[in-house]
């Protein structure tokens, strides 16, 4: 799903081809899509009505395709930004997509999209600590406890990202 997100939201800031989207969501994220997962994706948002697709003429070349989205695209990309399901949570990428978009949502949406990750971190955070205290190996026990600083890392982000003032400009 958050490579869903990810096309939308370019395709929200302006119309482009293939080749261009998929360098916008690399220079934006790190993340390099393959076209085996960017032109299917976009088939299945053309079909749904979510983005248009026109030909765009070349100079002595074929015709490229050039992807706009649609108002049931914005839709789409709103409510996907919205719902971030508990069995979501964990997953960095599904997170950061949702966190990079946040401008698209209104301020009760984004502390929903972070009261369910900080909820699921806290509970895994939970697991990992029981992990940790019974584990014999101390390779082990240090590995889970570097785990760990990673959770206690992100938990004071996102109670940075509750407090700090809200980017809406």
């Amino acid at each position: 799903m958050w490579i869903d997100i990810l096309l939308l939201a370019k395709l929200a800031g302006e119309p482009m081809h293939g080749y261009e989207l998929r360098k916008a969501v690399e220079a934006s994220t790190g993340h390099t899509l393959s076209n085996n997962s960017l032109y299917p994706t976009l088939r299945r948002f053309v079909d749904a009505g979510a983005v248009s697709r026109s030909a765009e003429e070349q100079e002595a070349k074929p015709p490229r395709h050039v992807y706009t989205i649609t108002d049931v695209g914005r839709e789409l990309l709103h409510d996907m930004l919205a719902d971030f399901p508990g069995e979501l949570a964990l997953s960095q990428e599904e997170f950061l997509a949702r966190v990079g978009n946040f401008g698209w949502l209104n301020q009760a949406e984004r502390a929903r999209v972070l009261g369910v990750r900080k909820q699921a971190l806290t509970a895994e955070h939970a697991r990992l600590t029981a992990l940790a205290a019974g584990q014999a190996d101390p390779w082990s026990r240090a590995a889970l406890r570097h785990v760990l600083g990673k959770f206690d890392a992100e938990l004071r982000w996102l109670a940075e990202l509750e407090t700090e003032p809200r980017r809406d400009a």
